[in-house]
């Protein structure tokens, strides 16, 4: 797990360096650079790499990596799990290899196939490959987006890097904003599919790859897609399809504790994590596998419906036998807020990162340098209320519009007095809607309506023909017209939830800290297992992950299984009315946001007050502009982005 960089086209070579500078964290035991110059203008090529030494710890592992011959070079970020198989038959190809790295192993899948070796893989990885025969860069993202990439096409060439900070250590990026990207942040919390707030700067989507020829983008292909609405589904009894899922599992958490140095885990004491520690010690009893949990202030919880997970996490360790270090969880963690909005490259207005940022520093600080993650159960088996609101349709979805557009109208003059009526209202929000308009408006924090009516004048003018919820809608093209609106809200949900979200700050605070953070839900094989299995299988009543809850039932005591969900968050809303209010009152203050000139100061001052006053629950949107003007005052108003003190 580490971080590249590099360009196509006619740079200063000193550029790599400082793009290595600006990824140090995600690499602090070794750096490498290689330059392939050329007498032809434009066609410079430079790679950049630091080195979290996971694998093989010794020289042998050094990138950028060289084949034989010095024609081909490689700068990779990642873990390549069934490395060892591709070894064997490479092998028995005649190749040869001098260390024990997945890298090398990587580059000899390129000698022997080509591009053809992408769905060879499994693995979370972000690679380069220059290949100096073919006078051509190779460019590819792992299938779920595990591993982040960034590239710019500008008037030089191309620039691209594990992260968008690197980027901008090349001073003629433009800084143009992509206010398409700001709306979407502002509806989703982040922004799906390849736009960034920079309008120059693209997210390579995961299961893309890309050649590159004289600095420009020759051929963009996306070379694996979610199995969504592909193939049939299992036809065999639940106990049986329970344990396919424990084998997939298994196998996944197995391939996924492979490593030279010490390994840990979350776990919060929900179903998840829960069930990848208890694997994981069931594939090696005698590891030494330190856990990490938080415990949040329990005065602050009350006001957000959150349970207490600490109780069941102790539970869980002392089931596994596992040691659990504890982090005490407060408002003074949000002093973190710039270091974690830095770190992510997006503004994402989500506390939970810096729940992942804590755990992962008292990990690095005691040796551990690999985590493994609960991330993607709730994504693949479902977990998420808007699950159960969507299989709940069936009772008033059949209504013509004109009914649920009274339903809708009804719940929304509802006063916001508990959890539980902020949920009814938002699941009827869009009850008007109708197919995929519908199903992608279950991801939404804030109506695009009004989120328009945030922008200024000039910015909204702008906004008026783009709707946050088209490019979602427009992905639901890519499966089957049959699938069910299950199938297609887990589409989404894997392809932009998590990979945009999720899966974006788990690798960014992980790698802010040099640990490097597996998921081993997402392993290619068991995504598509869990793709084949009925939706009944999955969300079975209001019961979430119901096969998966089968399937550990072996490993993990009941009370853990069945327990309530509760979210891997923060007490936000308290925060927002109490230590938050002084920094809210200032970011986004008239002279604030008139100077940025994004947003209407005027709109603003009023969604916090209406938010303040209990007349809706606006706390995350008011987030999200918070977070936008920090990212502003970092990424944009300075030559070279750097963390702020609030």
């Amino acid at each position: 797990m580490c971080g590249i960089g590099g360009f196509f086209g006619d740079f200063d070579v000193s550029l790599l360096e400082s793009m290595g500078m600006a990824m140090e964290s995600r690499g602090p035991d070794d750096a490498g650079i290689f330059h392939a110059p050329s007498q032809q203008v434009g066609q410079q090529v430079g790679l950049v790499h630091r080195r979290l030494s996971i694998l093989d710890l010794s020289p042998a592992g050094h990138q950028p990596m060289l084949d034989s011959q010095k024609q081909v070079a490689i700068a990779f970020n990642g873990e390549i799990y069934n490395y060892l198989e591709l070894k064997r038959k490479l092998e028995d190809k005649g190749h040869q290899f001098n260390g024990g790295s997945d890298t090398e192993v990587l580059l000899h899948a390129y000698l022997e196939y080509g591009e053809q070796m992408l769905p060879m893989l499994n693995g979370i990885f972000a690679f380069s490959i220059w290949d100096n025969r073919s006078q051509t860069l190779f460019i590819a993202r792992d299938q779920l987006g595990v591993k982040p990439f960034y590239y710019a096409s500008v008037d030089k060439g191309l620039l691209f890097a594990s992260e968008l900070k690197c980027l901008l250590r090349y001073p003629a990026l433009s800084r143009e904003v992509d206010f398409e990207a700001v709306y979407n942040h502002m509806t989703f919390l982040y922004s799906p599919g390849e736009k960034t707030l920079l309008k120059h700067v693209n997210k390579l989507e995961p299961g893309y790859a890309m050649l590159v020829k004289a600095g420009r983008v020759s051929k963009k292909w996306r070379y694996y897609d979610l199995p969504y609405g592909q193939q049939d589904k299992l036809t065999c009894s639940a106990q049986e399809v329970a344990e396919q899922v424990d084998k997939g599992l298994n196998e996944a958490v197995n391939a996924q504790l492979v490593a030279d140095v010490p390994v840990g885990a979350f776990l919060s004491g929900g179903l998840d994590s829960s069930a990848i520690v208890a694997l994981a010690k069931k594939s090696n009893p005698d590891m030494d596998l330190q856990c990490y949990s938080i415990r949040l202030n329990t005065q602050e919880m009350g006001s957000e419906g959150f349970v207490d997970d600490l109780p069941f996490a102790e539970k869980v360790a002392k089931h596994c036998k596992v040691p659990l270090n504890v982090i005490d969880v407060d408002a003074s963690l949000i002093m973190q807020l710039t270091k974690m909005i830095y770190h992510l490259d997006e503004p994402q207005a989500d506390p939970a990162p810096l729940n992942v940022l804590a755990i992962s520093e008292l990990a690095q600080s005691q040796g551990v340098k690999v985590l493994l993650s609960g991330a993607g159960g709730d994504d693949l088996f479902t977990g998420y209320r808007r699950h159960f609101a969507l299989q709940s349709e069936r009772y008033w979805s059949f209504l013509p519009k004109v009914a649920r557009l009274g339903i809708k109208n009804f719940t929304a003059i509802l006063p916001e007095v508990s959890p539980l009526v902020r949920r009814v209202k938002k699941a009827f929000e869009y009850a008007d809607l109708d197919g995929s308009q519908r199903i992608a408006s279950y991801f939404s924090w804030l109506h695009p309506g009004k989120g328009l009516d945030l922008f200024s004048d000039e910015v909204k003018a702008g906004l008026t023909q783009y709707s946050p919820f088209d490019g979602l809608a427009n992905d639901l093209k890519a499966i089957s017209p049959d699938s069910s609106d299950l199938e297609q809200m887990l589409y989404l949900e894997a392809k932009h939830f998590l990979a945009d979200h999720n899966l974006n700050y788990t690798d960014k605070m992980g790698m802010a800290t040099g640990v490097e953070i597996r998921v081993p839900f997402l392993d290619v094989n068991l995504v598509d297992l869990a793709a084949k299995i009925p939706d009944n299988m999955k969300q079975n009543g209001r019961v979430g992950k119901w096969i998966l809850k089968k399937s550990m039932e072996p490993y993990l005591p009941h009370e853990i299984i069945y327990r309530p969900k509760t979210g891997f968050g923060a007490p936000l809303r308290y925060w927002m009315r109490n230590q938050l209010k002084p920094l809210i009152d200032e970011v986004l203050s008239q002279k604030s946001l008139n100077d940025r000139g994004i947003f209407n100061a005027r709109s603003v001052r009023q969604l916090v007050e209406d938010d303040r006053n209990g007349v809706r629950d606006y706390s995350y949107p008011i987030f999200s502009i918070v977070c936008i003007e920090l990212w502003f005052r970092m990424f944009v108003d300075s030559d070279i982005p750097q963390i702020i003190t609030l």
